[in-house]
């Protein structure tokens, strides 16, 4: 068993702890860099709404990939997991409150 392995196998559910863990941190990490980056076209996200649209993102890009995770089925999922979408949903808002399109200074 790789590290790896042996660091997915505790889970909630069917998700992996060690995946969000990993996810969360590297949004954080890199959270400074990315306002940078859209400053420059003129769009301020605070350093904390990243943190929020962390899963929204995730959810997006494993679909643009193709790779269907369990939480991006369940989020699919017409008849079910409304706990998992309403977090999602509630984590976009928040991620997407206080987005401001910033002027020439």
């Amino acid at each position: 068993m790789t590290t790896i392995e042996f660091l997915r196998q505790f889970r909630v559910g069917d998700f992996a702890i060690f995946d969000f863990a990993a996810a969360f941190l590297g949004i954080y990490l890199a959270s400074s860099f990315l306002s940078r980056i859209f400053l420059k076209i003129k769009i301020k996200i605070p350093k904390r709404n990243w943190v929020f649209l962390t899963l929204p993102i995730a959810i997006i890009i494993h679909l643009l990939i193709g790779n269907i995770t369990p939480m991006t089925r369940d989020f699919l999922d017409i008849g079910g997991h409304y706990v998992l979408k309403l977090v999602i949903i509630v984590s976009l808002v928040c991620g997407l409150w206080g987005i401001k399109r910033v002027g020439n200074k």
